[in-house]
């Protein structure tokens, strides 16, 4: 009998390391030949290091606007752009010039583009308006139902997605093919504030919107140059975690979205608080997703984070690089950094920045051999 037991017990460990061990597949059969290169390249970066990411780094910083999109903060700390470059779409419904947060669509165009031919990754979000209200995405007001087919809200928000559609179809590089994007819409559905969050919409009615709007982009628009993401907020437990997933057919990579809560001018025990806190769940977060990464063949990835204003100089190798060099983790972004309006959002950046006190800090993490940038990449041509 125990020899059986020992068995089962050999067979099923064998089969589930032959699981893990098969390669992940696109969710999208018909991507472009890129895309599909991107994605192969993404599971081999996996075991080369973690990429670092900034949202909007190219089009603005802390002082500057910048029309060329050759400036970068992060660039001026480390002589290095990120690897992967965040990008948003919200506003992109309406056909509107700019973006929610004053990026003109043309010039985003242009980032995305310069990031493509450098070797880059690009990832886009969409903070996409009610479509009930016409607020904006914090307008938590019900609206999902009205968007699906049937809803009263059907044929506007097709032409939403129309909009959208026209813009990522328009993505292409100097080679003149189209730009792979790995595209992340409706994150942190497991929290409160968004009209698709759980405030707002069941599980059930989200992974209907999802699976709407994928396989509207994919069989009714064509679009072949996405790399779908699904990214919660923070959560505690699998079961959380997966509450609201839409399925392994329309999803690709995997993350969630965690920040640091602490004030620019809060005391050290404070920050040690916040500290501590930050890196338990951020722990926990990462010990979850590798494990549902794995069962699922899914690249997983920490899709937002940050420390608003970085008060603490020693953040990035003292807090966030600690507990992230452990697991294999596709990227980590941090949010943008606004700043450049002086009499507006005087903290709202998460980057350093040339003068920074955490710049120092930022330059060792920048040089651990476990950390990718731009300079890395080049090394693995990671579209062919």
């Amino acid at each position: 009998m125990k020899f059986k037991n020992l068995i089962t017990v050999i067979f099923c460990t064998l089969t589930m390391q032959m699981v893990f061990a098969q390669k992940m597949e696109l969710s999208d059969k018909k991507a472009t030949t890129e895309t599909k290169n991107l994605y192969k390249n993404l599971q081999k970066l996996l075991n080369k290091g973690i990429m670092f990411g900034h949202q909007d780094d190219l089009a603005y910083g802390v002082n500057w606007k910048n029309p060329d999109g050759k400036r970068s903060d992060i660039k001026d700390v480390v002589n290095d752009y990120p690897a992967v470059f965040g990008w948003d779409l919200g506003h992109i419904e309406y056909g509107n010039a700019k973006n929610l947060d004053d990026v003109p669509f043309d010039k985003m165009k242009g980032y995305i583009k310069s990031v493509y031919d450098m070797g880059g990754i690009n990832t886009i979000g969409w903070h996409v308006d009610n479509p009930n209200t016409l607020k904006n995405a914090w307008d938590n007001t019900k609206a999902i139902n009205d968007v699906l087919p049937g809803g009263s809200k059907q044929v506007v928000y097709k032409k939403w997605m129309d909009n959208l559609a026209v813009f990522l179809k328009s993505l292409k590089g100097s080679d003149g093919k189209q730009i792979p994007v790995l595209f992340r819409p409706y994150h942190e559905m497991n929290g409160s504030w968004f009209w698709w969050g759980n405030k707002s919409a069941t599980p059930e009615e989200y992974v209907k919107l999802y699976r709407y709007t994928v396989d509207y982009l994919k069989n009714k628009k064509h679009i072949h140059n996405l790399i779908y993401t699904y990214s919660p907020n923070t959560f505690q437990t699998a079961a959380e975690f997966m509450q609201h997933y839409p399925g392994d057919d329309v999803v690709d990579m995997i993350g969630f979205d965690n920040y640091q809560y602490a004030s620019p001018t809060a005391t050290d025990s404070v920050m040690q608080d916040s500290r501590i806190k930050f890196q338990a769940q951020i722990k926990n977060g990462l010990t979850i997703l590798d494990s549902i990464a794995k069962a699922h063949k899914k690249i997983p990835t920490f899709a937002e984070t940050g420390l608003e204003a970085v008060p603490d100089k020693a953040w990035w190798t003292k807090t966030l690089w600690p507990i992230i060099r452990d697991y294999k983790i596709s990227y980590v972004l941090v949010w943008r950094n606004h700043g450049w309006k002086a009499d507006e959002n005087k903290f709202h950046y998460y980057g350093p920045y040339l003068g920074h006190p955490s710049a120092p800090d930022f330059q060792k993490f920048h040089d651990f051999k476990g950390t990718l940038f731009q300079s890395d990449l080049k090394k693995f041509n990671i579209y062919k």
